[in-house]
């Protein structure tokens, strides 16, 4: 066998681990859905950038190794697997069918799924209806949604209002596709976000997480820019619009500031408290104890209350 590259030793160690995790998700997934929380219980919600477990779609293969067929063919198991999934995403940006042609390749049904979503996304900005035609051949729906998210986050800049509408389309990330395809308008269309969000469109959960979307994105681009965005919001229902997208703004800023953002919070004024707890929530990703020493600075009971048993339990 020839010498693995790095870059395949790397990332045949993430997939053993993503593996585990994923055996254990299977077994959520036998699980009937929770209850829907009461409206008064969900005051302030952090989503995450991209749905749990899905990672980066990468088009030209990590450091620009170059990838093929006879080099794949030499690798055994797990690392044959690897190596045509980074071969159809090379190939993706401009041969759709030879890319599909290297997901079907990979022996592992779960990866082949992830790497038919993977090529649709990264071929969407040559032929947006030939990469969403790909997504309904995909047999699990969390990789078959996965697919049009993936979709309209590669068209944000292309086609921002068709991006955004094209997320009616992602199915159980619906949300998830509004708040990170509107967060990404956000930084480079203000107006046409902020207006996104005022349409007023699905139930509170959807609404405020479209706020909670312009906070945070702008925020990691930057940060006054951000709070001028906050203070423009709407209050919404018991000010919920305004705390989440100073909530999002506190998580966006905190991806470069860590925890120390927390003192910057008062700029917030009332939602001070709300932007605290977007902190903790992105600090206790790497460093739970510094994520509750944030949470000991919220003052206001129920917000401490929330932000402490999320870092604590990792979930409300």
């Amino acid at each position: 066998m020839q010498p693995l590259p790095f870059t395949v030793l790397y990332a045949a160690c993430l997939a053993v681990l993503l593996g585990a995790v994923q055996l254990l998700r299977q077994a959520v997934d036998l699980r009937p859905p929770p209850a829907p929380q009461p409206v008064e219980e969900v005051r302030v919600i952090a989503v995450p950038p991209r749905p749990e477990g899905v990672r980066q779609v990468q088009g030209e293969g990590e450091e620009g190794y170059r990838y093929t067929e006879a080099a794949c063919l030499k690798l055994d198991g797990q690392y044959r697997d690897i190596c045509y999934h980074q071969l159809a995403r090379q190939r993706a940006p401009t041969d759709l069918d030879g890319a599909l042609a290297a997901c079907r390749a990979i022996a592992e049904e779960e990866t082949v799924q992830e790497c038919t979503a993977d090529v649709a996304e990264l071929y969407a900005p040559t032929d947006r209806e030939a990469a969403l035609a790909v997504c309904p051949t995909i047999e699990r729906k969390k990789w078959r949604d996965q697919c049009v998210f993936g979709i309209a986050l590669a068209l944000v800049k292309r086609d921002p209002e068709g991006a955004f509408r094209l997320c009616e389309r992602a199915g159980q990330w619906r949300d998830f596709c509004r708040h990170d395809v509107n967060g990404e308008i956000s930084q480079f269309d203000l107006d046409l976000a902020m207006a996104h969000c005022a349409a007023e469109e699905g139930d509170l959960l959807t609404r405020k997480s479209c706020w909670h979307g312009i906070g945070k994105y702008v925020a990691r681009v930057d940060v006054d820019r951000a709070f001028a965005a906050c203070a423009a919001v709407p209050p919404g229902p018991e000010n919920l619009y305004r705390e989440n997208c100073y909530h999002g703004l506190g998580w966006g800023a905190a991806e470069q500031a860590g925890a120390d953002f927390a003192d910057r919070c008062d700029r917030a004024g009332a939602a001070a408290d709300s932007c605290r707890v977007g902190v903790a929530y992105n600090v206790r990703r790497f460093d739970e104890a510094r994520a509750m020493a944030v949470c000991e600075k919220v003052r206001r009971d129920d917000l401490h209350d929330q932000c402490t048993r999320f870092v604590r339990d990792g979930h409300l």
